[in-house]
């Protein structure tokens, strides 16, 4: 039964009498209602009212054990925090392990909604002990503060297009065995310094996060990917990276000013061993490199 999905689960429950409740202990709950989105908005509500009655009625058909990934994939706004919220709750209850949340699938014509989904961080950590190891968020807000607790077994963590209020640094102090972190498109930080450190994490991509500073303690990391504007960015005891790539967007007012800036702003880069760095740059004939063993990708 773990390897059917559960529209399959839910087939074979209805052919065969003897398996009727089996679909109600899938261990995967992945409702995806992306596919063929409509223009019509009369159509969208429509679609979007029978996609609600579906999660709901299977969520409290489910027995909530063994349960692994609780996934939502529907285009929702605030007006619909509230069954966000008894949805997450039952994933929590089921200590599902990952959970993963994108609430504009794909883009429609009509364009995103004015306001999006609060996340309910504080049920993840309702239960007794950190159970959650994954968790994908898009088109949602939170409000992250230290004292959330749930989060010291997180190793996967991916935020996109999230709309953040609080304290962010100090949500990421408390996942200590984090080892992948996503920050892509999202707004409300300032200030990205983490000063706990974050010993496990290998991987860290911050992509037009819209910060005017970046400062991690991560000794042991391996990958990292930037892009965005031209900011200040510390990267501190990084004696194991092995490649980064680092995107700067924008009109620069110097010449060359991204390469230096890379080199200089960024210390730990002069120790990568795979260097793509990509940016606006005045071409010349001859360019000596300024780091001996390292390898570049210039797009000029």
């Amino acid at each position: 039964m773990s390897l059917l999905s559960l529209k399959e689960a839910a087939r074979t429950s209805i052919v065969a009498r003897n398996w009727r409740k089996l679909w109600t202990c899938h261990p995967n709950l992945c409702f995806d209602g992306s596919e063929h989105w409509p223009t019509e908005e009369d159509y969208i509500k429509i679609k979007r009212t029978n996609f609600i009655e579906t999660v709901n009625y299977i969520v409290q058909q489910h027995t909530g054990t063994g349960l692994n990934k609780f996934s939502i994939r529907f285009r929702l706004g605030k007006e619909h925090s509230d069954h966000l919220y008894k949805w997450i709750g039952f994933a929590t209850a089921s200590r599902a392990r990952i959970i993963d949340i994108d609430l504009w699938p794909k883009r429609s014509k009509i364009g995103p909604l004015a306001e999006v989904c609060d996340f309910p961080l504080e049920l993840l950590g309702v239960q007794d002990g950190p159970f959650i190891q994954s968790l994908f968020l898009k088109y949602v807000s939170i409000k992250a503060h230290s004292d959330l607790c749930g989060f010291r077994k997180i190793r996967r963590l991916l935020l996109h297009c999230v709309e953040i209020f609080g304290d962010l640094p100090g949500l990421l102090s408390n996942c200590c065995a984090l080892e992948d972190l996503e920050l892509v498109s999202c707004r409300g930080v300032v200030h990205l310094n983490v000063p706990h450190q974050l010993n496990e994490l290998r991987h860290l991509l911050i992509s037009k996060f819209f910060a005017r500073s970046i400062d991690f303690h991560v000794a042991g990391l391996a990958h990292f990917e930037y892009s965005g504007e031209v900011i200040p960015i510390a990267l501190h005891g990084c004696s194991k990276l092995e490649k980064a790539t680092i995107t700067f967007i924008g009109i620069l007012e110097k010449e060359n000013f991204a390469l230096s800036h890379a080199f200089t702003s960024i210390p730990t880069i002069s120790a990568v061993k795979v260097l793509n760095l990509i940016a606006d740059m005045q071409a010349h004939p001859v360019w000596a490199p300024q780091v001996p063993g390292a390898y570049y990708f210039l797009c000029l």
